[in-house]
Formats: C-alpha cells, sequence, structure tokens
C-alpha cells in the first residue's frame, strides 16, 4: 500500500506512523465521522444533565475545530497523559499518531461524561447500553441455539469451529456452522483469511497439558460470547489448566470489554437453554475454582505499543503457555500502528514479546504484516478494502 506523505509521520525505524490528515483515508474517517457520531450517541443514551451536555459540546467543537487540550487540573491521571502527549498538544486532532489521538478521544469522552468524576455519574460506562442491546439481540439468540448441534461434533471439529467463532467475533455465527467446523460460507469464507496459523496454535496446546494460557480480551457482547465460549473449549478438553482473561479496567473505544461485561455475558449463557446455558455455569465454576481469572491492568488502557509494556505485565505474558491477542486494536498495539510492507516478517516485529504469542483479527485498519508476496498481490488485485472493511481476517502465532 502507498501512502500519500500526508497520511504519515517519520519513525525511527523507518515504517511511517499512521496519521489521520489524509482526507478519505480510513484514519482520517474515524476522527472526521465516526467520533462526532460516537458523542451524538453516547449523549441520546444517557438523561445526562447540563454539565455533561456542555462537555460533550466542548469536545465536539475541539476535535472538529480546534486543537488538542490536555486534561484539566486536577484530573487524576492528567500528569501521566501531559507525558503520553507531551508533543501533540496544541496540535490538530489530525496531526497526531493514530492511536494515540483514537486513545485520547476515548479518556476525553469518559471525562465530558463525569465517568471519572465525583458526582452522579462516576463510573456509568457510557457504552452499556450499546453493549447490553447486543447481547439480547437475535443475532446472539441464533448463535447460542447453534451450539446445541455443535455439542455433538468431534472435539477437534468443535476446536475449529470455536476458534473461527471467536476470530470473527461479530460474524461469529459463521463459526458455529456448517460440517467439519467449516463457515457456512465455506470456500468463501476460509480465503477471507490471509493467513492460517490455526494448526500451530493448536500444536502449542496440546490436549492434557499443563498449559496456562492468556487471552487479551477486545471487544464485549457478541464478540465476548465466542471467545468466552473458546475458553470453555480449552479448559474442559484440557488443552489449557488455567485461562487468565486480560481485560480493560474501565471503558476503553466503543465496547471493550472490562469485567462487568465479562459477567454480563456469563449471565446471559447461563440463562439460555441447552448448551449455551452448560458453558455459562462452567465458566461460573471456573471463577471459583481459579481456572479461569478475571485480570485487568492500567496499560490495556494507554495509547502505547505492546513494546513498551510494564515489568509485570511482561512477567504474567511471559509465564504463559500462549498469549493470545484479540482483535483489531490489539494487533495495532502489538506490531506498531504504521503502514509495514504487508510482507514484512510478523515474528520479527513480535520478538520482543515475553513469550509465545498469537493474534485473533477480523481486519479493520490498515496495518498489517506477515503475509506471502502472492496473497498480497491477489488482494490488491481484488480492488476491495480488505485491510479496512472487516471481510478478512488472520491467525497468526509466534512461538
Amino acid at each position: 500500500m502507498t501512502a500519500k506523505t500526508s497520511h504519515v509521520s517519520a519513525d525511527a525505524d523507518g515504517a511511517p506512523v499512521i496519521l489521520s490528515n489524509e482526507p478519505g483515508s480510513f484514519a482520517w474517517g474515524v476522527l472526521a465521522k465516526r467520533h462526532p457520531a460516537l458523542i451524538q450517541q453516547v449523549r441520546d443514551a444517557f438523561p445526562y444533565g447540563r454539565r455533561q451536555h456542555e462537555a460533550l459540546d466542548a469536545l465536539l467543537d475541539e476535535i472538529t475545530n480546534g486543537v488538542i487540550e490536555p486534561l484539566s487540573p486536577g484530573e487524576h491521571d492528567r500528569e501521566i497523559w501531559a507525558d503520553w502527549g507531551q508533543e501533540h498538544f496544541g496540535r490538530s486532532w489530525y496531526d497526531a499518531p493514530f492511536l494515540w489521538a483514537e486513545s485520547y478521544f476515548y479518556r476525553r469522552l469518559l471525562g465530558a461524561v463525569g465517568y471519572f468524576g465525583s458526582g452522579p455519574w462516576q463510573g456509568v460506562d457510557p457504552f452499556a447500553p450499546f453493549k447490553r442491546a447486543e447481547l439480547r439481540g437475535e443475532a446472539v439468540e441464533e448463535e447460542l441455539r447453534a451450539l446445541d448441534a455443535l455439542a455433538s461434533v468431534p472435539a477437534d471439529e468443535r476446536a475449529t469451529a470455536l476458534l473461527h467463532a471467536s476470530l470473527w467475533g461479530n460474524r461469529a455465527d459463521l463459526g458455529f456452522r456448517g460440517s467439519a467446523g467449516e463457515p457456512a460460507a465455506g470456500d468463501a469464507a476460509d480465503s477471507a483469511l490471509v493467513a492460517d496459523d490455526s494448526a500451530l496454535l493448536w500444536q502449542l496446546l496440546p490436549a492434557g497439558g499443563s498449559s496456562t494460557v492468556a487471552v487479551v480480551a477486545d471487544n464485549a457482547g457478541r464478540e465476548l460470547i465466542p471467545d468466552l465460549i473458546l475458553i470453555d473449549h480449552l479448559l474442559e478438553q484440557r488443552h489449557a489448566e488455567q485461562v487468565v482473561l486480560h481485560l480493560k479496567p474501565h471503558p476503553y473505544y466503543v465496547s471493550d470489554a472490562m469485567t462487568a461485561d465479562v459477567v454480563d455475558c456469563l449471565r446471559r449463557l447461563t440463562e439460555a437453554p441447552g448448551e449455551a446455558s452448560a458453558i455459562g455455569s462452567r465458566l461460573w465454576k471456573a471463577m471459583a475454582a481459579g481456572s479461569l481469572e478475571a485480570s485487568t491492568h492500567p496499560f490495556f488502557c494507554a495509547p502505547l505499543p505492546y513494546e513498551e509494556m510494564p515489568e509485570d505485565l511482561r512477567g504474567d505474558f511471559e509465564s504463559a503457555t500462549l498469549t493470545i491477542l484479540k482483535g483489531d486494536l490489539n494487533y495495532r498495539r502489538l506490531v506498531g500502528d504504521q503502514l509495514w510492507d504487508a510482507t514484512v516478517s510478523f515474528a520479527d516485529l513480535t520478538a520482543y514479546f515475553p513469550g509465545t504469542v498469537a493474534a485473533l483479527r477480523t481486519l479493520k485498519s490498515d496495518v498489517i504484516v506477515g503475509l506471502e508476496q502472492e496473497a498480497l498481490d491477489a488482494l490488491e488485485r481484488s480492488g476491495a478494502a480488505w485491510r479496512t472493511s472487516g471481510t478478512h481476517a488472520l491467525i497468526q502465532v509466534r512461538r
């Protein structure tokens, strides 16, 4: 992919850092269209008072017409954001690195609605209505019903289906259906995998081994349920002795998973009939027994690549047999939110990561590495927006 100069800034390693200042680019669309729309959606979702409405108006004006302002005096994390943003304050939002600008927008949105304040809106997740509506939707209902048929297929076929379901997230129904774990779309869905190291992933987690798996969650709702079902399979089939599910400590991006979202998903499972209920009950008991453990860390809400993770988190990942990073944002943080040549080695870029790591990701941003040249050429010839449309996915593993 060739980038225009205005779209990037130079990085020490030579790969351009993605900015948002090229009109028509994916990153530009997020800042120019998605963020203003989200402010309106959050405003409409709650009966906020005048103070919240005024703060949301000010944030909208700033991201649309102004420059990046620091957090207000007295904010609990003002100092650390001052350090992270010292090069960006006073500049256009579009001229800051895309990853940083996205992250800071969500921090500012939480501040505007009083999430971190001492008033009545403290701790009220502004994205909760969207997450809960998705859990109550017909799509989730259908996917949970499909689990009944899946329960009777051989374990290896079920493993493939559940891995695909976790991979595709909000297209999870594709993974629950079809014979031998193949999505209902068959060959078309298979060809949508631009990289597939699933055989190596299962090789690293032999049944009966004493493996510890770290799963770094991405989205809540309809995407977290397949993650939990896959975790149940890992534990039930003894691919893992323990799973640590890493979650956000507070709301981050629109639908990122927190502990409260895990609880909501477990309740949704246990209240469903059939196999879904059995899975929910097993997971509930697994948390009580310690074989499934929830964990949070402030770093998961930081605008930084994983290469800059703190030592305590590094130790957690180092002690795991395998760390599975879910979703697009985790991928961007894993390899760097930069316009790499798509054939650059995934293993080389993740060599710093403490321990074996796997990325399960539906493609929803420009970043991509580890592709074979032939596959890349075919994707480019297709003329489709394959990098950003969510129509393609990958499973990449570095042992």
